[in-house]
């Protein structure tokens, strides 16, 4: 560290990285798959829940609907996860569904599925840290009474994890999400013993309850569309499966090969949680319900407002391991904690995918810089914003928020499979060998199959959830859109504009002459040493300006100039209404009227000073004209800068800051020291 006021930075996200250590930040499939799969795989802790959620408006005798609907969602999930495989193979640059789309589709195509995946990772972070808090708040009231503050809390506290480096926060979430997947299983394969082996009948906490139908005996149409929702609301355990396509460039090499195994690794392991909870719910009988309150009965009783709905998960891992047991205890802990972790993936895809966009002009450039951790902290920090907005808004009430989820990422899912039939489709017409184009084939036949199945669940999403709230997803997406669209317009325009000109023009022909204009308020050290300066450049004309603001002190300006003899012509412009800017921005575009080909240098003497208070002292005229000459064509501004006494001791202190050592640096000697110490050949040979 060379600067003490460094400390806290290097505290929180470490030391800097140089750019050649770019590839020790690169993941073992062992590492990336907690770091770009968090999402989906902990979406098994709610998904199921809000399938029963959906149906539970049927009453109870809709549960028996729910395996068929986990049926539905694990073939889907095979099927993206077999497109996307084709994805990283062909496209692993990591721009993904972006890349996909705009290359086989257009520009257009690929700027909806860029806007659709941003929605799309702002409502993970904000579902995945909303739910999670929830999770935390059955155990801990004071997260309940505090939920807000504790899922901003819970953000800013994922920033400062991911502005640390993708290998660093990686290897941090790793632990919790395999201790979550494994005790997942556990449950699963526990649950199957008792009541398989040992014939134990299990019941969860809610066995015993009723559900008050909202809608009794729904049939014909009605039941279809409430399968269909149920079915839409389950599809959130596919959240999360495009970003490994996004990630690409973080894997170690060969990194497609490895991006592809761990997309089917996360495949597997996150449908056969997601089964095996949904067969838990059934035998061990969790009733859920929209409104528990009024629509869960005990005892021919509502529940009322004081009761607490426990997610399917801890429900289920009550009737297999027991409340309050050691495994039921460090289930439910690791299952907040990958909720919260889940995030992660959020954390990963957006800044990638805002980097590509900023290459392409799309996005600030600022978004395309990696930061001191090498990671993109710009994009970090602007997800993190979002993301916290949105959680306030909605108080972070999961149960709102994911209604606005999942239409974003079956718009990037839909548009990319129907890219890479096209990719295939232009590869097929070109190739001859008979093993490729029978490998083409086979691929592009399961990327039209995804775009297919993909297609039509997206339907099904906005339909069933469009007046639940999808709307304002769709609604973010525009905006996306919209401001990407003129951002990239507001980039090719001002490219257009510097453009060098292959023959000379005005900007590269020599001005006829120069004017320069040396403004003055006081005669002072700043302002001699301003006149010194625009005398050195020997420019064709040379005055002294000065704004009429006060008689007396302008008399006295005049006379001391004359008394003094500076040889350089004063000029006084009249301010009758006490402005300095207008006159001196008035007679500077005079100048220029006069002469379109002279150019006029105006110089300013500023006061350089050492404390932040001390700047709203001083310069607030000069900041204020430069301001505005800068959009005077042929004017160039000049700042003549005279330190003073508190530059002075700020420069003092930055050097004592510089000189500073860590603790144990003087035993070892400076860094400088040590490194100069390391360069010289030894004398003790």
């Amino acid at each position: 560290m060379s600067k003490l006021t460094d400390v806290p930075k290097r505290i929180l996200i470490g030391r800097a990285l140089r750019s050649d250590r770019l590839g020790e930040t690169l993941l073992p499939k062992r590492i990336a798959l907690p770091v770009f799969a968090s999402d989906p795989l902990s979406s098994v802790a709610y998904a199921p829940g809000e399938v029963l959620l959906v149906l539970s408006i049927a009453g109870v005798s809709a549960y028996h609907f729910s395996p068929w609907i986990a049926v539905a969602v694990v073939v889907l999930m095979f099927t993206v996860v077999a497109s996307y495989r084709q994805n990283v193979h062909a496209y692993p640059s990591g721009g993904g569904d972006y890349e996909v789309a705009t290359t086989n589709l257009g520009p257009k195509a690929g700027l909806t599925v860029a806007s659709a995946l941003l929605v799309d990772y702002v409502l993970t972070v904000a579902v995945s840290i909303s739910s999670g808090i929830e999770n935390l708040g059955s155990a801990v009231p004071f997260v309940v009474e505090h939920k807000v503050l504790c899922a901003v809390a819970v953000i800013v506290l994922l920033t400062l994890m991911n502005l640390r480096g993708v290998k660093e926060s990686g290897t941090l979430f790793a632990i919790p999400t395999y201790v979550f997947v494994a005790g997942v299983f556990i449950m699963i394969a526990w649950g199957a013993f008792r009541g398989l082996i040992l014939g134990d009948t299990m019941h969860a906490p809610t066995a015993d309850y009723h559900i008050k139908a909202e809608h009794q005996g729904l049939a014909g149409f009605a039941l279809v569309f409430l399968l269909l929702r149920a079915f839409s609301s389950g599809c959130a355990a596919l959240t999360g499966v495009e970003a490994i396509s996004n990630g690409v460039p973080a894997f170690r090499k060969p990194k497609s090969k490895n991006a592809a195994t761990t997309l089917a690794m996360m495949g597997l392991l996150a449908v056969t949680m997601f089964c095996g909870i949904i067969a838990l719910a059934m035998t061990t009988k969790v009733r859920m319900a929209e409104n528990p309150a009024t629509d869960l009965i005990h005892n021919g009783v509502p529940l009322g407002s004081g009761y607490v709905q426990n997610p399917v998960i801890s429900q289920v891992a009550e009737a297999v391991f027991g409340k309050g047991s050691f495994l039921f205890v460090v289930l439910a802990a690791a299952t907040a904690l990958v909720l919260f972790l889940a995030a992660n993936t959020a954390y990963n895809g957006f800044p990638l995918l805002g980097s590509i966009l900023a290459q392409d002009r799309y996005l600030p450039r600022q978004l395309h810089t990696r930061g001191d951790r090498l990671a993109f902290s710009n994009g970090i920090v602007l997800l993190a914003g979002t993301a916290t907005l949105l959680v306030v808004i909605y108080g972070a009430d999961s149960t709102r928020l994911i209604q606005l989820y999942i239409v974003g990422v079956f718009v990037s899912f839909t548009l990319s499979q129907t890219g890479m039939v096209r990719h295939w489709n232009r590869h097929l017409a070109t190739e001859k060998d008979p093993a490729k184009r029978s490998h083409m084939i086979r691929s592009r036949a399961i990327n039209a199959f995804g775009a297919f199945f993909t297609g039509l669940v997206l339907v099904v999403v906005l339909v069933t959830k469009f007046s639940h709230g999808a709307w304002v997803a769709l609604l973010g997406m525009c905006i996306f859109y919209a401001t990407m669209t003129a951002i990239r317009k507001h980039y090719d325009r001002v490219a257009e504009e510097i453009s060098a000109p292959e023959v000379p023009n005005d900007d590269s022909v020599r001005p006829s002459r120069v004017h320069s204009v040396v403004l003055v308020s006081k005669i002072h050290r700043p302002t001699l040493r301003a006149l010194a300066y625009a005398k050195l450049m020997r420019s064709d004309t040379l005055e002294a300006l000065t704004v009429n603001v006060d008689p007396a002190e302008t008399k006295a300006l005049r006379d001391e100039w004359e008394r003094r003899g500076i040889g350089v012509p004063l000029k006084v412009l009249d301010s009758p209404y006490r402005e300095i800017t207008r006159p001196i921005i008035e007679y500077v575009k005079g100048l220029r009227k006069e002469s379109p080909r002279d150019a006029v240098s105006v110089i300013i003497p500023e006061y350089v000073v050492g404390h932040w208070y001390e700047h709203l002292l001083h310069n607030q005229s000069a900041l204020r004209l430069k301001g505005r000459l800068l959009f005077t064509a042929g004017v160039m501004v000049t700042s003549v800068p005279y330190q003073l006494a508190s530059s002075e001791a700020a420069r003092n202190r930055a050097r004592r800051r510089q000189e500073w050592n860590a603790p144990g640096a003087v035993r070892r000697g400076p860094a400088q020291v040590r490194a100069q110490r390391e360069k010289e050949p030894s004398t003790r040979d």
